[in-house]
């Protein structure tokens, strides 16, 4: 056998080998600082609590740790990568350990042997980079006084956390499944070359997409027969429907099945929500939802593949939704799958599809984007159909902004928006005719006198600007179109007489052509715009581009100096001027805590936070009243989580809404929100 002369990789069990040893577990000085958040300690705290529950034979792999030795009278384990792993580590010991030294000091004792170093208990057995090692020990060693200021750091909310989440009863739980925590302990010796390993461990090649990652959690841990199966009846369908679509896929089922959008953060956003949808996957449960991710891919290649559907008419509005892409396809998926299993009528459904055509093209037109919008609508539709044609009605644009706008902004979809102004749906192909157009020739003539040479500069750039409008534009069969190219109106005339498209041919009857005929037929044609992509309901516009509570995001960080998240928030109709996410927790809380006790006490007993009858740790507090208090110091993205958590608990989350400050919107946009 050869064996490798500068590295050592052996399998441990990571708690007996944070506490073995007399040595210092250091993190160096070129290490970033710890970032982990509370998403990331929620979701290693379900692992353990996942683990506890199975039988001894099951282990947590936590992946390998790198590190190096160095000699001395107080020897060093020096982390090269895995900080941020065996920090969070700590953290939560430290936690469980606080909460059980009164009422378990064997356990605690057990616990501290983790934490300190075994030839100075003034010390932790880990030591992070000098610029926050006090914090660090302030934090597990609990040397904080009811006197000391308010603190903000990644450890004090992530101890937090923990301390809130675990109580003194389920600590044998916790503390069994931190002993079944396992990784590859990879020890350098003199003369390895530290940052080669580092990245080689850290670059192997293109990183797991998010649908790879769901793959390989769905079969993880399933024997070789129940793995086989799950490949051949699930799996491989899921694929053959879904093609190199199936990444969306996978965002938009979990869209529709969450009612909340899905957001895509550091490459694995669908992933991780999906553990948490799906937590475990045991095989008679996943049996149960392989047969529904199935049946929903055979309802993805059809909204991919609309010839797909033999009824015609709902075959036809599919393919018109096509036309916007992804936007709303998690509603189309659940409403298409009522009508599929008899639940809604055909009638039905294709008055939704209508209904979302209209929403879709007419923000375009308004210059609205789409996204974000279908989760909102997902959650309407829970309330029945009336609640979903007021969900769409709110943030559908007007009939006069709408008519303004098709005047003098570009057509969007042009093909798709003429063919059903005309009625031709399908059929021979037509081409997009720009009666004036785009760059005319010098000879270019709208009556046959003038040349496009003798325009005044301000008339050709009239011309210019309407000639992407919709009253310059038809459609034209590809043999006349051809004809029609760059000639001069009173010779397209008798090209445009020839066609079979009634709106094409009645403008053989036009003598002339410039900027008040095409205005005229704007006019006329936005008029029909209007009645066929009607806006439904007549619920108030939403015009302010708010957001509902339930579909905002926490932010990514901000530029120095800058202070507002959003410019305000409504609260069931009040306006509030709340600047971010803190003042909104605080501002929440403290409303609920006076109109609806009991959703605040439900919500905060199940999720253990962020309520307590006492300041059971050192932190930021706010008192609600004599007897309770809550705490204030999580990350922003956990506290935005709980807003949105006591607000549904509430059943308010519907009349609160956000208004996203101008910086606040960019940078969302920014991070791919």
């Amino acid at each position: 056998m050869v064996r490798a002369t500068n590295v050592d990789a052996t399998a441990v069990n990571t708690l007996r080998w944070l506490s073995a040893g007399d040595w210092t577990i250091v993190v160096p000085v070129y290490q970033r600082q710890y970032r982990w958040d509370i998403g990331a300690c929620e979701q290693l705290l379900s692992d353990i609590r996942a683990v506890a529950d199975l039988d001894d034979r099951h282990m947590h792999f936590i992946g390998s740790i790198l590190s190096s030795t160095t000699a001395g009278e107080r020897p060093e384990l020096v982390l090269i990568d895995g900080q941020q792993r065996v920090t969070t580590i700590m953290l939560l010991v430290a936690a469980l350990q606080h909460a059980v030294r009164e009422s378990d000091p064997e356990m605690a004792a057990e616990l501290a042997r983790v934490l300190v170093h075994p030839q100075d208990a003034d010390a932790t057995k880990l030591r992070p980079h000098r610029a926050w090692a006090e914090v660090y020990e302030e934090v597990v060693l609990d040397r904080r006084g009811e006197g000391d200021g308010v603190r903000d750091s990644r450890f004090d909310d992530n101890y937090a956390f923990f301390r809130s989440q675990v109580s003194a009863d389920e600590a044998p739980h916790i503390w069994r499944g931190l002993q079944k925590l396992e990784h590859v302990a990879i020890t350098l010796r003199a003369g390895a070359n530290a940052q080669q390993i580092f990245e080689s461990l850290n670059s192997t090649g293109e990183p797991l997409r998010d649908h790879e990652l769901i793959h390989n959690y769905v079969l993880m841990g399933l024997s070789h027969d129940e793995q086989r199966e799950i490949e051949s009846d699930c799996w491989l369908p899921i694929e053959r429907n879904t093609g190199d679509s199936i990444a969306e896929f996978w965002r938009q089922y979990l869209i529709m099945t969450t009612g909340r959008e899905v957001v895509v953060a550091r490459g694995r956003g669908v992933y991780d929500t999906f553990r948490q949808v799906f937590p475990r996957l045991e095989i008679g449960d996943l049996r149960r939802h392989a047969a529904e991710w199935r049946e929903y891919s055979e309802i993805y290649r059809v909204l991919l593949e609309p010839e797909r559907e033999t009824d015609a008419a709902v075959s036809r509005h599919l393919g018109h939704l096509a036309v916007f892409g992804p936007a709303v396809r998690p509603l189309v998926m659940r409403v298409y799958r009522d009508w599929r299993d008899g639940a809604i009528e055909q009638a039905d459904l294709i008055r939704t599809l209508e209904h979302l055509q209209a929403l879709l093209l007419r923000r375009t037109v308004a210059g609205l984007d789409n996204d974000r919008l279908v989760a909102r609508l997902i959650r309407a539709r829970e309330g029945g159909e009336a609640a979903l044609v007021t969900g769409i009605s709110r943030i559908t644009p007007s009939d006069e902004r709408i008519r303004a706008a098709l005047k003098y902004s570009e057509l969007p979809h042009p093909a798709y928006v003429l063919g059903r102004l005309a009625g031709v749906d399908g059929g021979a192909p037509l081409d997009v005719e720009h009666i004036v157009p785009l760059s005319p020739s010098e000879s270019w003539s709208g009556d046959g006198v003038r040349p496009w040479s003798e325009y005044s500069e301000d008339e050709q750039n009239s011309h210019r600007a309407l000639a992407s409008t919709l009253g310059n534009l038809t459609l034209l069969e590809e043999e006349l179109s051809l004809r029609a190219f760059d000639a001069s109106f009173p010779e397209k005339r008798a090209v445009y007489g020839r066609s079979g498209v009634g709106l094409t041919s009645d403008l053989a009857r036009r003598e002339t052509w410039g900027t008040a005929a095409i205005a005229e037929r704007s006019a006329i044609l936005g008029q029909r715009f209007v009645e066929i992509w009607a806006r439904p309901g007549t619920t108030l516009i939403d015009d302010d581009g708010l957001t509902p509570i339930l579909d905002a995001v926490h932010r990514r960080g901000w530029p120095r100096g800058w202070e507002r998240e959003w410019d305000y928030v409504e609260y069931r109709g009040e306006h509030w001027e709340v600047p971010d996410v803190k003042y909104l927790f605080n501002r929440v809380f403290k409303r609920l805590w006076a109109d609806a006790r009991p959703a605040v006490v439900a919500y905060s007993g199940r999720r253990g936070g962020p309520v307590y009858t006492a300041q059971s740790w050192n932190g930021q507090w706010d008192r609600l009243d004599d007897d309770t208090w809550l705490y204030m110091g999580w990350d922003s993205s956990y506290m935005l989580s709980a807003v949105q958590g006591l607000l549904e608990e509430a059943g308010i989350a519907a009349e609160v809404f956000v208004k996203y400050s101008y910086i606040g919107t960019a940078m969302n946009r920014v991070s791919g929100r």
